[in-house]
C-alpha cells in the first residue's frame, strides 16, 4: 500500500533518538537573528518548491542580498535539503525534503482513510483521480492514481497550482473563509493558459455555483487539452478538509453522458470519504 511504503521509508531513515538539548527555557533565549535565519531558510525552501532557479534569481525574488542567500543555500545544500546543478547553477529541492514530506503523508489521517475510495474510483472509471488539499494559495496534490493507458502531463503527483486554476483549487477556494477569499482575489492572479479566469467577479460567480451544485468543473484553464471535475471532502465538524478531483482529456467531457457519469463518481467518492471522517448530512461548516 502507498501509505505503508511511505511509513517504511520514513521509519528506515529515522536516526536514533538522542538527548533533547532544547528545552522551553533554552528556546526562549534563542537569539532573534537565529530565528530570522530559520524563517529565511523556510522561505527559500518554499520558493524552490514552486520555482527552482539560480541563486541570483532567488535573491531577487525574495528581496535579500546575494551574500545572505548564498549562506542560506550553502547550509541547506550541506544538509541535503536543496541540490545544485553544477552545470547550470540551478537549485532544486533536495532528497532530505522528500524525507520530511513523506513523514507528513505517512501520518496523514485523511489520506489514509481516503485511499481505498480513490483507488476504487480510478478503477471504476479508467480515470486519473487525486486527493488535494490547500496550502496557502496553492492546491497541493497529496495522492494521484492513474488507471488510464495515457498519463496526462502535470496530472501526476508533485504538480501544484494556484487555487483559482482548475476545479480542485476552485472547490477549495469556494469553501475557504470569506476574508481569505477576499484577500486572494485582491492579489494579482496568475494566468496558466488563455482560458484561465482571473477576473474577480467572474471567479466569485464560479465559487458561488460550486457551493450551490456541490462540485466544480473547468476545462482548458490549467492545460489547454485537459479538464477536471472536483468535489469537496468534509470532516466531522463540517469543515472542508480536502477535495477529490478527476482529470481527463478535454474531449472526455464533450460526451454529456460520460461527463455526468464522472460527476457522479466524484460526488460519491467525496461523500464516502467525508462519511469515513465522521461527517454526516446536515453538518454545517463552522
Amino acid at each position: 500500500m502507498y501509505l505503508d511504503t511511505l511509513r517504511h521509508k520514513v521509519g528506515s531513515n529515522m536516526a536514533p533518538p538522542g538527548k533533547q538539548k532544547n528545552t522551553a527555557a533554552e528556546a526562549s533565549d534563542t537569539p532573534a537573528p537565529a530565528l530570522k535565519g530559520v524563517r529565511r531558510a523556510l522561505e527559500v525552501l518554499e520558493h524552490l518548491a514552486i520555482e527552482p532557479g539560480r541563486a541570483i534569481d532567488i535573491a531577487n525574488r525574495l528581496g535579500v542580498s546575494w551574500a545572505t542567500l548564498h549562506r542560506t543555500l550553502s547550509q541547506l545544500e550541506h544538509g541535503g535539503f536543496v541540490e545544485r546543478d553544477g552545470d547550470t547553477g540551478r537549485y532544486t529541492i533536495g532528497s532530505r525534503m522528500w524525507f520530511v514530506g513523506t513523514a507528513y503523508l505517512a501520518s496523514h489521517r485523511v489520506l489514509e482513510l481516503a485511499q481505498p475510495y480513490l483507488d476504487a474510483a480510478a478503477e471504476k472509471g479508467d480515470l486519473t483521480v487525486q486527493l488535494v488539499e490547500q496550502s496557502d494559495r496553492l492546491a497541493v496534490t497529496l495522492y494521484s492514481h492513474h488507471t488510464s493507458g495515457e498519463v496526462i502531463t502535470k496530472a501526476t503527483y508533485g504538480y501544484h497550482f494556484p487555487l483559482h486554476c482548475g476545479s480542485k483549487g476552485q472547490v477549495l477556494l469556494a469553501h475557504a473563509p470569506d476574508d481569505f477569499v477576499d484577500s486572494y482575489l485582491a492579489a494579482p492572479l496568475e494566468t496558466l493558459t488563455n482560458e484561465t479566469v482571473t477576473d474577480p467577479d467572474a471567479l466569485r460567480a464560479q465559487l458561488a455555483a460550486i457551493r450551490e451544485q456541490g462540485f466544480g468543473f473547468t476545462e482548458g484553464d490549467v492545460q489547454r487539452f485537459t479538464g477536471s471535475i472536483s468535489a469537496p471532502v468534509f470532516g466531522r465538524d463540517g469543515r472542508l478538509v480536502a477535495a477529490v478531483c478527476i482529470i481527463g482529456r478535454r474531449t472526455t467531457f464533450r460526451d454529456a453522458a460520460r461527463k455526468e457519469e464522472i460527476v457522479e463518481i466524484v460526488l460519491q467518492t467525496a461523500q464516502s470519504i467525508s462519511l469515513a471522517l465522521g461527517w454526516r448530512p446536515g453538518n454545517k461548516e463552522t
